[in-house]
């Protein structure tokens, strides 16, 4: 029987900074762009949904790769609970579904707040925590991993959050999801470059797989450099330290950078990733910073 630190471990928390930013994004874009006080309850709600659809997501993928024989031996990444053999596979797939289940029961006070638009963004949400890596198209083994991070962990996650705050669709809550979005699909995109050589052997065809690590090098470099340009957009409407402040977390990424460049994808890797995820949430807290 799996432990309580390898169940832990299975939510792979050094992951969870993609659930926990765009949502404090979200909500102080919301709150700054409307003019009235961060919501904090229909924060905490909307913040503990994520994290379960996050953890989900996580114990989906932990099994199905296992089912599916893309966790082998030649693994660079933390050790998973259903490869190692801690727990069963349909153990960790009905956590996964319980999992589910506290998601929806979270998103109950965001419905009564504001209606049917919760229950839209919702449902695709929910089906995609299992169809990123199950279902008939799985997103991840078909190089579509990192446009699902940034439509749902970026783009949906901060407009919806910043709905849930405003009760109203924002121009800027976009742009902070794109924002957000890039930052958050530079993860997935590392962890698609260092696991290169395994991903190749089990058909599990990635963007680094199919267009290669030099492909996977530019596609980083892109994001991260995105992700301070969009800034631009809060200077033109009269917020200029939405702009300058969150620069303050770039030259963590101009090392990251360096070493992607300038490393072969390995073992490694796995300090570049947290790393990455630091990046991701110093910037969340540097945008949310400049618009209180």
């Amino acid at each position: 029987m799996a432990s309580f630190s390898e169940w832990l471990l299975a939510a792979r928390p050094k992951t969870l900074g993609a659930a926990v930013a765009p949502v404090f994004a979200g909500f102080f874009i919301g709150s700054a762009l409307v003019g009235q006080p961060v919501d904090w309850r229909l924060l905490g709600f909307t913040l503990g949904s994520t994290l379960a659809l996050q953890i989900a997501t996580n114990l989906f993928n932990d099994a199905l790769d296992f089912r599916q024989g893309k966790d082998t031996t030649a693994r660079l990444g933390p050790v998973r609970i259903t490869a190692s053999g801690a727990a069963r596979p349909e153990t960790v797939m009905l956590a996964g579904w319980l999992t589910l289940a506290v998601a929806i029961a979270l998103s109950l006070p965001l419905i009564v707040a504001r209606g049917l638009p919760i229950v839209v963004i919702g449902i695709p949400s929910l089906y995609f925590c299992y169809g990123y890596t199950g279902g008939p198209l799985p997103l991840a083994y078909r190089g579509l991993g990192e446009l699902f991070v940034i439509l749902f962990f970026g783009l949906i996650a901060v407009t919806g959050s910043a709905f849930v705050q405003s009760g109203e669709w924002l121009v800027g809550g976009v742009v902070g999801g794109l924002q957000i979005g890039c930052l958050s699909t530079v993860l997935i995109a590392i962890n698609n470059l260092r696991d290169h050589a395994e991903d190749s052997t089990t058909g599990k065809r990635t963007l680094a797989v199919r267009f290669g690590k030099g492909f996977a090098r530019v596609e980083i470099t892109a994001l991260i450099l995105a992700a301070h340009a969009l800034g631009l957009y809060w200077w033109d409407i009269g917020l200029p330290r939405a702009c300058t402040l969150p620069l303050a977390c770039l030259p963590p990424g101009l090392f990251l950078l360096l070493r992607i460049w300038t490393t072969t994808p390995g073992p490694g890797y796995n300090k570049l990733l947290a790393l990455s995820g630091m990046q991701l949430l110093l910037f969340a807290a540097l945008l949310c910073l400049a618009l209180r």
